[in-house]
């Protein structure tokens, strides 16, 4: 039972220490930090512009009564002004993500088309060097050369 547990432990740290997770918890840390930042952007700057241009009301107050507040119970109330501002966040951080991703692939994009060209220049320097080479003589021709030569000494 003891191997089951090294072996367990063994896998899950080789599990762990993959790159893939180490990149996701990444992802997820600079995820949550972006996440808070959109959420300020969204409740600090633009709620205020929307509720002065509807009417000075706070943004997130917006509600449809259903039913009012007693001594023992609270309200009962569609609160659909959190909905937009949980939609136009949603906007914002799926736009961001968009312009990200989009730089990101034309990035991408250009160094594989820079890669291209360098490998095709490559290959045509290398065709011209191989075509610029003179063509190796044929081991007969060079045999009938060494006889001329041999006959013209003696």
């Amino acid at each position: 039972m003891a191997e089951k547990k090294t072996g367990f432990m063994a896998e899950f740290k080789k599990f762990i220490m993959r790159g893939n997770v180490l990149d996701m918890a990444v992802g997820m840390v600079v995820g949550a930090a972006f996440t808070a930042i959109v959420q300020s952007v969204v409740k600090d700057i633009i709620n205020p512009v929307v509720g002065l241009l509807i009417g000075s009301i706070d943004f997130q107050e917006l509600r449809i009564i259903l039913k009012p507040a007693t001594d023992t119970a609270g309200e009962v109330a569609i609160r659909y002004g959190a909905l937009i501002q949980n939609i136009i966040q949603f906007l914002i951080t799926a736009f961001i993500l968009f312009v990200i991703i989009r730089a990101t692939n034309r990035l991408k994009d250009k160094r594989e088309a820079e890669a291209k060209a360098k490998a095709e220049a490559e290959s045509k320097a290398k065709a011209a060097e191989e075509a610029a080479k003179p063509a190796p003589v044929p081991e007969d021709i060079a045999l009938l050369r060494e006889i001329r030569d041999a006959l013209k000494k003696n």
